[in-house]
């Protein structure tokens, strides 16, 4: 698991009339991820504190906690224009690996106690590191937004890696009909492997927001698995970073949130599922009916 700031473009893509689509991986503190979230032109998908064994993520507070690297001086508003000192400074950070220590043993203490990770990892946020999938036709309000000083310092850190990466990158020429297909393995294209295995294959990697699985092994079959179970709970975000170049006369258009490109997710059948709203409510488990 990374444990520092990181942005890097893993598929880019332009049509032929000029709509470009960029997909990043990026790491950055957890502490901004619903500032991330806000970006509605982003397709995304990030590393689920729900998933990843809390062993792993204890040992990553252990060894590699978030701290932070700009301690603004307290002021009236949303921003510090100054730090503070830097003897105040070792003090607070000394203080917030404390709390970080705290939050670990709190955690591992829960756990023991047969408490799933799914709770027991949210102990752990404000010192963990997150891994984001991004894809997007539209960057520059999220550049200009976040490449600012009035933005969260680690957040500046992070808009100025993912830009640097995207003006570094040269997006891959595609004609009509052509796909952007992030985690393609160049295996795949030496076995003539079909486009829909090709397709479904890296829709579950990005829903793991990676080529490996929670077990840091490439498994082909469990990406297919996964892309079925995925599709028949409608849990349709992973599908959002695959898209075909449309025809060449309607390019201009959207297509969800991107241009020019028609995402794997409007192609399919009951994307946007309807349920029955009554007989939802007719089916609340217990247990939340005995919350108040």
């Amino acid at each position: 698991m990374n444990t520092t700031y990181k942005a890097e473009v893993i598929a880019d893509s332009i049509n032929p009339n000029g709509n470009r689509i960029t997909t990043m991986v990026v790491t950055y503190p957890r502490i901004i991820l619903a500032e991330l979230n806000t970006h509605r032109m982003f397709s995304r998908n990030s590393a689920s504190s729900r998933a990843i064994p809390t062993e792993k993520l204890l040992e990553q507070v252990a060894l590699h906690p978030y701290e932070p690297a700009y301690l603004g001086k307290n002021r009236k508003g949303m921003q510090a224009t100054e730090q503070i000192d830097e003897s105040n400074r070792r003090a607070c950070i000394d203080e917030w690996i404390l709390a970080a220590d705290r939050a670990r043993k709190s955690a591992q203490y829960i756990l023991s106690n047969g408490a799933h990770k799914q709770t027991v990892n949210r102990l752990l946020e404000p010192w963990m590191w997150m891994t984001t999938l991004i894809t997007a036709t539209e960057w520059d309000n999220f550049f200009a937004l976040r490449c600012h000083k009035d933005a969260q310092p680690e957040f500046q850190v992070l808009a100025y890696k993912m830009l640097e990466a995207y003006v570094q990158s040269k997006p891959v020429e595609k004609k009509e009909g052509d796909w952007h297909i992030p985690f393609q393995m160049e295996v795949f294209e030496e076995e003539k492997v079909d486009i829909s295995n090709i397709i479904k294959v890296s829709v579950g990697r990005c829903a793991r927001v990676s080529y490996l699985n929670h077990d840091g092994k490439i498994n082909i079959n469990d990406d297919l698995a996964l892309y079925n179970k995925l599709y028949e709970a409608g849990h349709m975000s992973p599908f959002e970073h695959i898209a075909k170049v449309p025809s060449l006369d309607v390019t201009h258009q959207w297509y969800g949130n991107f241009k020019g490109w028609i995402q794997l997710r409007k192609t399919l059948p009951n994307e946007s599922r309807s349920y029955n709203h009554q007989e939802l409510l007719d089916n609340i488990p217990e247990w939340i009916k005995n919350i108040t």
